[in-house]
């Protein structure tokens, strides 16, 4: 199937009342999952490249963005490939050549006024190069190991006048919004402010996105879609369940070295993951319809 663009891939679920899952990937078998996970589910997905697993692989984008690539067009879903947590200029400039649709440019961390600005610069040469961009306003937290901001901290939520203004000022196609989750969470217990979504969503006219949705119940993951989140975020959770299959496999199997072996079963625990959640997205579709 042709590449799909993320654009594309949110504007239709948008339209049906549900969001695209996007999933972050690390390794060749990550990709392999989320691709059946989603062919299991019928539907399209995302697969993101943070500026952290580039970093890991040697700073080389293009080996693990051509696997993607090629994964994708042989997918009987749309799959598109995303940009994630952008801040290398470098960076940014390889993603129209290595197949990428979309990016998420993350100038969060900064004062307001230098995010403003740095943001509206990297939306206008992304939109000259045909780019879909995501954008941040308030600090989602847990990056880079980076603990979550406090709930009632500066910054810690997105403020719905000032990200209406961020959004006409900056021309993002897409928020991602600090409604109580946060980055790299293991357990299920982070606390959305569904209220503070609603508002949100009312405001503005762009796609809102959720990050660090390992950490949401999957109630209140539906219920956020429901609300008005049209991409949804998971890195963690597929992390998590590829190191449980491993380790369950190893400690089976304390003769193994076959990396098959293992690496297959956390390839097979991350596809039943990503179709899992997808259908909680799915959930939220049919719940808000009835």
């Amino acid at each position: 199937m042709p590449l799909a663009t993320t654009g594309d891939l949110v504007t239709r679920a948008a339209r049906a009342g549900s969001a695209v899952a996007a999933f972050n990937i690390v390794t060749l078998e990550h990709i392999e999952a989320v691709v059946i996970g989603a062919e299991t589910a019928r539907a399209p997905v995302v697969l993101q490249v943070s500026e952290n697993t580039v970093k890991f692989r040697a700073g080389r984008l293009l080996p693990l963005a051509r696997a993607a690539r090629a994964a994708a067009e042989h997918a009987a879903v749309p799959v598109a490939l995303h940009l994630d947590h952008i801040h290398s200029d470098d960076l940014l400039r390889q993603a129209p050549q290595a197949g990428f649709s979309s990016v998420m440019y993350d100038a969060s961390s900064r004062p307001y006024a230098d995010n403003l600005a740095a943001t509206r610069a990297t939306a206008a040469w992304a939109h000259d190069q045909g780019l879909w961009i995501e954008a941040e306003l308030g600090q989602i937290g847990g990056k880079s190991g980076r603990p979550a901001l406090d709930a009632h901290a500066p910054g810690a939520r997105t403020d719905p006048d000032q990200a209406y203004e961020f959004v006409a000022d900056t021309g993002v196609d897409a928020l991602a919004v600090a409604i109580g989750s946060a980055h790299a969470m293991t357990t299920r217990t982070a606390t959305l402010d569904q209220t503070l979504l609603r508002r949100l969503s009312a405001t503005l006219s762009v796609p809102l996105v959720l990050h660090g949705s390992s950490g949401v119940p999957d109630d209140a993951l539906a219920r956020a879609v429901a609300g008005g989140i049209g991409k949804v975020n998971v890195g963690t959770a597929l992390n998590a369940v590829l190191t449980g299959a491993v380790r369950r496999h190893l400690t089976e199997r304390p003769q193994a070295v076959d990396s098959r072996g293992y690496l297959g079963a956390g390839r097979e625990a991350m596809a039943a993951e990503v179709a899992r959640i997808i259908g909680v997205l799915g959930d939220a579709r049919q719940g808000d319809a009835s």
